[in-house]
């Protein structure tokens, strides 16, 4: 059922969360969707973004986007699953780092997650 949600042709959107590049935010980890290859922040992260993309655009189907992981989620029916492999590059450069970007990473981003 979710490999309708994937397309294992498209590449990622970027190496970072898209909306938090825009708006100067930061990202806990990062996931990929499996549809259009957005890349978005997790649902740990202060703005939630790869979940909002899914309800924007109906694409229910990430994976993340983290080195050495290569689960999936369905934000539809909220299941974890293991799926194709998409395009490279299939994470973020291991020296990226997360979270990150390490230069607007603010000094108490733990308290910052934990009182969201």
């Amino acid at each position: 059922m979710s490999d309708q949600f994937i397309d294992t042709t498209v590449q990622p959107s970027g190496s970072g969360c898209l909306e938090c590049e825009t708006s100067g935010s930061w990202w806990f980890h990062l996931r990929r969707c499996a549809e259009c290859g957005h890349i978005g922040c997790c649902d740990d992260s202060l703005n939630r973004h790869a979940r909002a993309h899914a309800a924007a655009t109906g694409h229910l189907v990430i994976q993340s986007y983290e080195p050495g992981e290569d689960w999936y989620w369905n934000f539809g029916t909220e299941e974890l699953f293991t799926g194709p492999a998409l395009a490279e590059p299939t994470a973020r450069p291991r020296e990226q780092g997360a979270p990150g970007p390490a230069e607007r990473l603010p000094a108490d981003w733990r308290d910052q997650l934990r009182n969201r």
